[in-house]
């Protein structure tokens, strides 16, 4: 499976890493221009000088920041990241603008992106034609009278529901040349099964307000019956819930990895009409796929078959109308962000229409946008020096792995080896993707995007087959993010994410390595986390440590799971150390590996003080500026019950107190707040 490990709400950015500048004292150069923030990079401003750095760091670094910086309404948290997601959708518009007001080419990817953002923002069009555009696939669910029927549909192409079952096509983690067929659970409307079986007042809460939701919403779309129906799913994804693993065994590579055949597969679930729903699909002659959660596979083909088709009737008309309702009367649209956004996340407004139709166009047309992107807010100077930063942070980790005292001399060597063959992909892809045959029409907000979906279905099965194309993307270059690929070995970094604060030219050299140089650390170090890990050099999933080095990297890792399942961000909800451990990691390795990066570029020179502070002072405040964020209750809560990534307090918190140069740059001493024991900090990396 093609397992990417994410950054997070977003990151990754340029260094300044020119090596004949990197440790030159402030008026050199500042000489060069102004940097964004502050005089140096960094935003003095946003401190919050009443809490000591040993006290609370994250609070220390941008606590008056976040305090002066109010989370806009529609929103569900507000910092670094989206701040440049924002900038993002801006841009994106602006260029949308410009490229409306000039006569496209039929069949041109300007006249494509146009009419998509036209037919998407023409709210009096969608609500005139009111569900007409969905109805064939309402009659088509309403028509079904088997349980196959019920499998062609979950397989269409372009309808967009939900399944206990679900399949895509993946790269096979074994043979990074191939892809695959990968059957996985699926099936819930809320994000995780203790959302449906935990006994939690918040859960409690949503589960009563769940299903009221549902009956509201099939009530607007013309269904009878609807309070009846929302609790027939909700009793019905409770089912499912009991039957799917738990989130943490799900992110793990070698339980999930479960190379089967075709027969195999229907020996395991013999009840769920495989053939069914992989020809409307249009997969041919599958041999060979992965299953991933295997032993959920057969229990819940089990349920399905034993469902009746009328519940799996009313179970995909809602879910169907709810994935829809961004092309679909407002009124419906409304329904679903009362409960998803304002119910779960505490999110008090809608986004607007325009920021919605960015989205949508950057799923449906991402690189054909990413394009016209690049173009304007990415230069190739940007690109060579975040290339001779990577580098410089590869070098850093060589350094680092020499230095391990837990790793075997054998590993280390082939350690070394994967770092060598690391894959850095910087801004935009070096091949774009081909839009020619995806049919945009003017005035089909619906219509295009049924077609979008199917277009990407095709490219799906015309995998298959067929080698790997190394040369793809995951993310558009318009993404304020990062991420790491372990079938790929390839860490890569949008255009969007390289900026102020995670990259700034004319920043002090320590204010980027501590922002993106501390992001490329991150995605390296997903290589070398908890599951990066159990891939080699190549991509392969497969046992390359000694058994020694295992145990000893377990060990670290058992560590800082009880180190992070002891932080509290609400009063008596607790990070689940374990699902965030991959990411914690990260985190551990993209600053001390950043750090190390930086101290190599000085070359042996004292870094310069600047505006009083040290080089390392620098370098860990620019850590804390880009995770400087608010988030509301409700996200947050959500964040920490399905999300692998730590909310955003402990991102600095959790991480610097395991860095022994944090504490000497701060005095951080016993007593203080953060202060841990040296034999109790946890040193990976």
């Amino acid at each position: 499976m093609n397992r990417r490990a994410f950054l997070g709400t977003g990151c990754s950015g340029l260094g300044f890493a020119v090596a004949s500048q990197v440790g030159v004292a402030g008026p050199a150069w500042a000489a060069q221009g102004k940097p964004k923030f502050g005089s140096f990079g960094f935003d003095k401003a946003g401190r919050d000088l009443s809490i000591q750095p040993g006290d609370d760091f994250w609070r220390h670094g941008g606590g008056t920041w976040m305090k002066n910086n109010p989370m806009p309404a529609d929103r569900a948290s507000w910092g670094a990241f989206d701040g440049l997601a924002a900038k993002a959708e801006t841009d994106v518009r602006a260029i949308i603008d410009e490229v409306a007001a000039k006569k496209a080419t039929p069949g041109s990817i300007e006249q494509k992106l146009g009419d998509f953002y036209r037919a998407y923002m023409d709210m009096d069009t969608i609500n005139a034609k009111g569900l007409s555009p969905i109805q064939a696939e309402l009659d088509r669910i309403a028509a079904a009278k088997t349980h196959e029927d019920i499998a062609a549909i979950i397989g269409a192409p372009e309808i967009p529901t939900q399944s206990p079952l679900g399949w895509g096509v993946t790269l096979d983690d074994g043979n990074p040349d191939r892809y695959l067929v990968v059957v996985s659970h699926n099936g819930l409307g809320m994000p995780d099964r203790d959302y449906y079986l935990k006994d939690d007042k918040r859960f409690a809460e949503l589960r009563e307000k769940y299903p009221a939701h549902i009956g509201r919403l099939l009530t607007l779309a013309g269904q009878s019956n609807g309070v009846a129906k929302g609790q027939q799913i909700l009793a019905l994804e409770t089912e499912i819930a009991k039957l799917h693993w738990d989130i943490t065994d799900r992110r793990d590579s070698t339980k999930i990895y479960n190379l089967r055949t075709y027969a195999q597969l229907e020996e395991l679930a013999p009840e769920f009409p495989w053939a069914a729903g992989f020809k409307a699909n249009g997969y041919k002659d599958v041999k060979e796929l992965i299953v991933n959660e295997i032993t959920a596979i057969g229990p819940l083909a089990k349920l399905f078959a034993a469902t009746p088709v009328e519940q799996w009737q009313t179970y995909l008309t809602y879910h169907v109308i709810a994935a829809s309702s961004g092309v679909l009367p407002q009124a419906i649209y409304d329904e679903r962000f009362d409960f998803y956004g304002r119910t779960l996340n505490g999110q008090p407004e809608q986004r607007e229409r325009w920021k919605r139709a960015t989205q949508a166009l950057n799923g449906a047309l991402g690189e054909g946008i990413g394009q016209l992107y690049v173009a304007k807010h990415f230069t190739p100077t940007a690109k060579a020096k975040m290339q001779v930063l990577v580098e410089n942070l590869r070098k850093a980790f060589h350094v680092r792995i020499d230095g391990l005292t837990w790793m075997t001399a054998e590993t280390k060597v082939k350690a070394k080896r994967k770092l060598t063959t690391f894959n850095p992909k910087i801004g935009y892809p070096d091949q774009w993707r081909d839009y020619g045959a995806l049919e945009i029409k003017a005035g089909d907000a619906f219509g295009n995007d049924r077609r979008a979906r199917a277009f990407d279905v095709t490219r799906d099965v015309e995998d298959l087959g067929r080698k790997t194309d190394k040369r793809r993307w995951s993310m558009t270059p318009q993404t304020v993010n990062a991420y790491y690929n372990p079938v790929f070995n390839e860490i890569v970094f949008p255009a969007a994410i390289l900026q102020p604060p995670f990259f700034d030219e004319f920043a002090d050299p320590a204010v980027n390595y501590g922002a993106i140089g501390g992001v490329i650390g991150h995605e390296m170090g997903h290589g070398f986390d908890d599951q990066g890990a159990k891939y080699d050099e190549k991509g392969v999933l497969r046992d390359w440590w000694t058994p020694a080095d295992v145990e000893a990297f377990n060990k670290l890792g058992a560590k800082m799971v009880a180190q992070y399942s002891s932080f509290e961000p609400l009063p008596g909800v607790k990070l689940n150390g374990e699902l965030c451990l991959g990411e914690n990691i990260g985190d551990h390795c993209g600053v001390v590996v950043g750090l190390t990066a930086y101290k190599l570029s000085l070359k042996g020179r004292p870094a310069p003080v600047i505006d009083g502070f040290t080089g390392d002072q620098r370098f860990f405040l620019s850590w804390s500026q880009v995770w400087r964020e608010t988030v509301r209750d409700e996200a947050l809560r959500n964040q920490i019950q399905s999300d692998p990534h730590s909310p955003a307090e402990f991102r600095v918190n959790g991480t610097v107190q395991n860095v022994d140069a944090w504490y000497q740059a701060f005095n951080v001493k016993p007593g203080n707040k953060l202060y841990v024991a040296p034999e109790n900090r946890v040193r990976i990396w």
